[in-house]
């Protein structure tokens, strides 16, 4: 990292997706399960997309009888995100789970990885996350072990600096 976690001047904004399909809703929700999560905490970006996404997994999660620890909202600008990292990196869940758009959730994650005990490897993010520009604005040798779902329903993940993408197995009619 550099001397400040801040993204450099310039950084283009991304603008805001439509939101994540039932697939890749479904996908996260199987994934935090599989890993024997019971207890998540949630962060995401302010966009409506990003919203949606967030309080939709929630309920499922909760539906599914684990538990939503908190729930932390973070600005696509701000002085620092110190406040709104350490609050999500308090909640010390089973699994972090992260929506956003690519510039917001790289500040935030930059401020995570800079001043708090937050673990890639124990976070789960949306696809909007899960691509090479997004990871690139963070560092892919930063991110060991983020992982997530793509909107077809498959996974991505992050593996010995790069992001390993695996497309949702689909059976074949013959």
């Amino acid at each position: 990292m550099t001397l400040s976690p801040r993204l450099p001047p310039g950084v283009a904004y991304d603008a805001a997706g439509a939101g994540p399909a039932g697939a890749e809703l479904s996908r996260m929700t199987e994934l935090a399960l599989s890993r024997g999560a019971r207890t998540v905490a949630i962060g995401h970006g302010r966009s409506a997309a990003a919203a949606a996404a967030a309080a939709v997994f929630a309920r499922r999660w909760e539906a599914s009888g684990a538990t939503v620890l908190t729930v932390v909202t973070w600005p696509e600008e701000a002085a620092s995100w110190l406040r709104q990292a350490t609050r999500f990196a308090a909640a010390d869940p089973d699994l972090w789970i992260m929506a956003g758009a690519p510039r917001g959730w790289a500040q935030m994650t930059r401020r995570l990885l800079w001043s708090t005990p937050w673990q890639p490897g124990r976070t789960l993010a949306f696809a909007a996350l899960g691509t090479r520009r997004a990871i690139g604005l963070v560092g892919a040798h930063n991110l060991q072990g983020l992982a997530g779902a793509i909107t077809d329903g498959g996974t991505w993940t992050v593996c010995n600096g790069s992001i390993q993408v695996a497309p949702r197995n689909r059976e074949t009619k013959t």
